[in-house]
């Protein structure tokens, strides 16, 4: 089995102007097709073919084709998928009770903010949730993932932020903490809430 580079829910400018259609347009098809290619490359032939993407993610780590492209392929694709035209604004059902619990959203907010903008060079930040149904805040250097061993929360990503230059340098620059702080505003918190429900 080969990975396919997923299809988007949205033109490349429907998040404008938060993210230009230019960025959405290379990092999607030129980046995230990059990782696609090469993670089957890297798998054709090995015992990790036809896993799927989150097996890889916890078990192939130690081939660092497989772990970059890997995560790259895993964190993209989440990535699209909880962001969305207009943002839905406010955590919704669980993942709203389990961030009360956390401390609220404006905390989360805070920490999952800091988490991104304080992370050095390339690298996501992440809201997973635990084992118990709490959730936590972190963030992962280059693709790594809270999937792979020792990495991160260590737990299941339903919110990913990808803080690498490719995803916002064309129009904000070295201005990450703007990038970040626009984030909030394209959120689908009801993808975010199937991917808790799962």
């Amino acid at each position: 089995m080969s990975f396919e580079l997923p299809k988007l829910g949205y033109a490349y400018d429907a998040l404008e102007p938060i993210i230009d259609a230019r960025t959405m347009e290379i990092h999607h098809t030129k980046h995230h097709q990059a990782y696609v290619d090469n993670l089957n490359n890297a798998i054709k032939g090995t015992e990790n073919e036809g896993k799927t993407i989150e097996e890889i993610c916890k078990t192939a780590v130690d081939v660092p084709a497989i772990r970059n492209n890997g995560g790259g392929h895993f964190n993209h694709t989440l990535f699209w998928e909880v962001l969305t035209p207009g943002g839905s604004k406010e955590p919704v059902g669980n993942v709203k009770a389990a961030l009360e619990a956390y401390g609220g959203f404006e905390k989360f907010k805070e920490d999952f903010s800091n988490a991104a903008k304080t992370r050095f060079g390339s690298g996501w930040a992440w809201l997973c949730k635990n084992e118990d149904g709490s959730v936590a805040v972190c963030s992962t250097p280059n693709q790594d993932n809270p999937l792979m061993p020792n990495s991160g929360c260590g737990n299941t990503p339903i919110l990913g932020l990808d803080v690498w230059e490719h995803a916002y340098y064309l129009h904000y620059q070295n201005r990450r903490p703007d990038y970040v702080s626009a984030f909030f505003e394209v959120i689908n918190w009801d993808k975010v809430e199937e991917f808790y429900n799962k």
